[in-house]
């Protein structure tokens, strides 16, 4: 039998992380004009992988083609968040309940593990070990749920959630009461309380944007 070679990651795939990471980390800031002859200059290469890197940005809500005007990183406003983290509560709340419904010993324990690192940040202060062990925590309960469609849904609604400024963490407060609603959802798929674990995820993925808004109307009364 002959060997089957694995082709490597297509040209525009890796475009496409890249501007992935310029946009998240806000060097392309949004609302911003996409250059695409500076860009094809840049990373020197022709526009035709660098168009179809562009289509799979707009399939994951990044970036915005206009008609005859171009493409522009998305600008994203409060009602895109209220809207967002609507479908987010609901996704991710069916996340907990199935996962509370089909968990093993192993899975519990793994969630038990991640949640002492949210403690352990959380005690010392660590914003950025808290959103790591976070992101962790919610990306397990998606992996025990066990649902391909509903884990890709979420992944991309959560991509476009990082075009916006803020983070909720920042939020005066916010640590300790997301500290406090993981320990209650934690404790809900403990007991196999399938009803309270969705409704404590939709809760706290809810404070999340509640604390957004904070931050939001804080900046603009500074202004």
């Amino acid at each position: 039998m002959n060997a089957t070679r694995i082709a490597p990651m297509a040209l525009y795939q890796e475009v496409a992380e890249r501007l992935r990471e310029r946009i998240f980390a806000h060097e392309l800031k949004p609302g911003a004009w996409i250059d695409e002859q500076a860009l094809t200059e840049h990373y020197g290469i022709s526009r035709t992988p660098l168009r179809e890197a562009l289509k799979v940005l707009a399939s994951e809500g990044l970036v915005t083609l206009k008609p005859r005007r171009g493409c522009y990183v998305t600008e994203i406003s409060e009602r895109d968040l209220d809207e967002i983290f609507t479908v987010m509560g609901l996704l991710e709340g069916q996340c907990a309940r199935d996962a509370t419904r089909t968990a093993r010993p192993a899975d519990l324990k793994q969630l038990e593990k991640i949640h002492a690192e949210l403690e352990q940040a959380a005690s010392s202060g660590d914003i950025n070990g808290f959103f790591e062990a976070n992101q962790a925590f919610h990306h397990e309960v998606q992996r025990i749920a066990d649902n391909r469609w509903l884990q890709h849904v979420i992944e991309d609604l959560r991509k476009v959630i990082k075009l916006s400024r803020h983070h909720s963490l920042f939020s005066d407060g916010r640590l300790e009461q997301s500290l406090t609603e993981h320990r209650r959802i934690l404790k809900a798929m403990l007991a196999r309380d399938a009803d309270d674990a969705d409704l404590a995820m939709r809760e706290h993925i809810a404070s999340g944007r509640k604390a957004l808004a904070r931050i939001a109307a804080s900046r603009t009364e500074a202004a």
